[in-house]
């Protein structure tokens, strides 16, 4: 796959998977761990300042001598110094989410990093490549955390006929069924957050993983809806709290003093009722927590499987 794969061949990987950059939960052992099972091993910097990101990116090359990424906010208070320190260190890939991505893609890119902004529409891809991406990440309404208005289904045919760099497609996906799905809508590549939370070497806390694990497709809500910050998580008693005060017509800065620190507490302190679990719609089809490299092979095999069985095959 790798000689024939525009997003392999680009990020240096066997397969042409990415691990989503989750913020308190892609850290140095869940990123070694992909990349060494042949996918790219993302970092989430989330609001690391530079020296924490730094120390992050030498435990990883300690894990694996393979490519991985950094995933960046461009809402972080400390963009500007996670940049530098990020062309200093030469990672590999960075992927840009929320916000205008533009001001820094040059500047990674004269370093030599492969620049994927994380986007949700025909007209942010677009953007995307005319300032200089290499590639961007097409990510769909089912997907985990902050989300966009349009479906993977929707999204991914009509930015893969928009623009001329590789697409990789986002949110939905956990197994080689949903890869063979984005590969026919015109992806050369996925990324999978969610699938990943529920492996062994993802260092979340157990109660977070056996929620997941638990969780059907129509736990997956949206909350913050009013506010104008959408974001994915499963059901509980602060999605519960902010919905009742968003039909009160509370403002965001009240929601948001509830809200702050959730995925912390999940993550961290297996708080399921009052932190905030992430997770894509995909969850329901997550049913074990099984190792990195187990999850890789399975997609690999199931993906090969489907286009080797219908390669031949006709509808009528």
């Amino acid at each position: 796959m790798h000689s024939e794969n525009r997003v392999s061949r680009i990020l240096n990987t066997d397969y042409p998977i990415i691990q989503g950059g989750m913020a308190w939960a892609s850290d140095p052992i869940l990123t070694a761990a992909v990349s060494n099972a042949g996918g790219l091993g993302m970092l989430a910097s989330g609001s690391m300042n530079a020296e924490d990101l730094s120390l992050e990116i030498e435990k990883t090359r300690t894990l694996t001598e393979r490519a991985f990424g950094v995933n960046v906010m461009m809402l972080s208070p400390h963009l500007h110094e996670i940049i530098d320190l990020l062309v200093q260190e030469r990672v590999h890939l960075v992927t840009l989410g929320a916000g205008n991505s533009g001001k820094v893609i040059g500047k990674l890119k004269s370093a030599g990093i492969v620049v994927a902004p994380v986007i949700a529409s025909v007209a942010m891809a677009r953007r995307a490549e005319s300032v200089g991406a290499d590639m961007v990440i097409a990510e769909g309404m089912e997907a985990g955390g902050h989300i966009g208005r349009v479906t993977t289904m929707a999204l991914v045919p009509q930015v893969a006929d928009a623009i001329q760099i590789p697409v990789v497609a986002a949110g939905g996906i956990a197994d080689g069924r949903g890869m063979a799905a984005a590969f026919c809508l015109g992806a050369e590549g996925v990324q999978m957050g969610t699938r990943f939370v529920c492996s062994v070497e993802c260092q979340v806390h157990e109660n977070y993983k056996e929620r997941l694990v638990k969780a059907s497709e129509l736990d997956a809500i949206i909350a913050g809806v009013g506010s104008g910050h959408p974001i994915r998580c499963l059901r509980n008693s602060l999605t519960r709290k902010i919905d009742v005060m968003e039909k009160r017509g509370a403002e965001f800065e009240e929601i948001e003093r509830i809200a702050v620190g959730g995925l912390r507490r999940a993550v961290k302190e297996g708080d399921m009722d009052n932190g905030s679990v992430m997770a894509g719609q995909i969850c329901g089809l997550v049913k074990e927590i099984v190792p990195v490299d187990k999850i890789i092979r399975s997609m690999i095999e199931e993906f090969t499987h489907i286009f080797r069985d219908h390669s031949g095959g006709s509808l009528s």
